[in-house]
């Protein structure tokens, strides 16, 4: 177990890479606006038509950088795991379509006849730009939030996505150079040439480059392996090339029957050790969306595709005094990770699983954490919502007296939390009623869209 001042190390480097990700960030997105209000300056304008111009500089800035905040950059994301920065992805996007509307917005307040410029037909160009812009961003974030009310499957949407986002940008410039006021040197041109080439030159990396890298590193099945009703467990070996280091719990998208260059891959938690030597590993994966319902049907030699490791979802990132681990039903798979190299380390960590499943049969690997209980400062709770007659563990779900009864001596442990949407809000907020600090608490969430 690593000493107080070793885990206090640990946190704090990771702390100071997300200050310094988040000081570049702002950077990125004020520099512009900074640069753009500096002189020379259209003489003779109020301060409510420079503070709309300002805004909407603001949005330009903030909707470029989406497209880095989407990249896949895993230095950048590391201290911030993936799925949190695609969480402040959605939310930016609302600020981001904010400071776009207030542009137009102050504007007409300022000088109501602008308002005729919405008239596309007798409007001149920059101002159709404008509004063509705006009503794509609208369409972008609507059919982001009702994808799966409209029947818009994942591949569909993301080149939907990109196709849109790219015209947003293409539209935004085009108008801001047909403005023309506030990028008349030619210094300020350079610069606002130079961010959307830059904000488009992080969509080619996605969409050309790393599919590229990937054709050159591809893996093959190994084996696929029943694990219990609806779950398999799919061996990878590298072809050709030493294979990629994850840590315990990490996951990658996976690209199957498909080529790297598709729109199709899917986000699956690496379940093996992250010991094993030779480069091979492991996933779990149940049949629940239309391609995972044919996940038992891959067959050994196929070839596969992989972008990771991703994810903070792992101890070697948070050393503590302990760990308590609440899964429930496929979100044992990154644990099992967990479990798995604490094993191979010979870790003597404390550590408390708590897993629920709705049967004993979806107890996917509870032969195997049983066994590995005689190795580990393990302890096991299962609790099942159907348990059979005779059952006597838990029963039931996920509630704060059961996990109170379960890991009240658990006082300096982090707690690691994967399973069904509605069983981990619920255990945050027995976490939260039990007093467990926020930053003790992590979490692994796949709904990244």
């Amino acid at each position: 177990m690593p000493s107080s001042r070793e885990q206090s190390l640990t946190r704090r480097r990771y702390g100071e890479r997300a200050v310094l990700g988040i000081g570049l960030y702002l950077l990125l997105a004020l520099a512009p606006l900074i640069l753009m209000l500096l002189a020379p300056l259209p003489p003779g304008r109020s301060f409510l038509r420079e503070l709309s111009v300002a805004l909407g500089f603001a949005g330009a800035s903030v909707l470029g950088l989406q497209l880095a905040i989407s990249a896949r950059l895993r230095r950048l994301k590391a201290p911030y795991g993936i799925d949190a920065v695609y969480h402040f992805h959605r939310r930016i996007s609302y600020l981001a379509l904010a400071l776009v509307l207030a542009h137009p917005t102050l504007l007409f307040i300022e000088s109501p006849a602008t308002l005729a410029l919405l008239n596309v037909v007798t409007a001149p160009w920059r101002a159709r730009l404008a509004v063509g812009s705006v009503l794509l961003l609208l369409a972008l974030i609507g059919s982001s939030l009702r994808r799966k009310r409209i029947g818009l499957s994942y591949e569909a949407w993301r080149g939907l996505h990109d196709l849109l986002a790219v015209a947003v940008l293409v539209l935004a410039v085009g108008h801001m150079e047909g403005i023309g006021h506030y990028i008349n040197a030619p210094w300020k041109r350079v610069l606002w040439i130079a961010y959307p080439v830059m904000w488009l030159g992080f969509l080619g990396y996605v969409r050309l480059a790393k599919p590229v890298l990937k054709l050159r590193r591809p893996y093959r099945i190994t084996q696929v392996r029943r694990e219990a009703p609806r779950v398999w467990t799919l061996g990878f070996h590298p072809e050709g090339h030493p294979g990629i280091k994850f840590l315990p719990g990490q996951f990658a998208w996976v690209t199957l029957r498909r080529s790297p260059f598709s729109f199709e891959e899917h986000p699956f938690s690496f379940s093996s050790s992250a010991e094993a030597g030779d480069g091979g590993f492991e996933m779990t994966v149940k049949e629940l969306g239309d391609f995972t319902s044919t996940i038992g049907t891959v067959k050994p030699g196929e070839t596969a595709y992989l972008d990771g490791p991703y994810g903070a979802f792992t101890t070697d990132r948070y050393p503590a005094g302990g760990y308590v681990f609440i899964a429930g039903g496929i979100g044992i798979t990154p644990i099992m990770s967990l479990i798995r190299t604490a094993a191979d380390r010979k870790d003597d960590s404390r550590m408390r699983l708590l897993y629920a499943a709705s049967t004993v049969e979806n107890l996917v690997f509870s032969d195997e954490i049983d066994t590995l209980t005689g190795g580990l400062s393990l302890r096991v709770t299962y609790i099942l919502e159907r348990p059979p007659e005779g059952w006597k563990g838990e029963r039931g779900f996920m509630t704060r007296e059961l996990l109170e009864r379960n890991v009240e001596e658990m006082h300096d442990a982090d707690f690691f939390i994967c399973g069904p949407p509605p069983m981990m809000t619920a255990v945050e907020k027995a976490l939260s009623e039990l007093r467990v600090r926020p930053d003790r608490i992590h979490y692994e969430r796949f709904d990244l869209v």
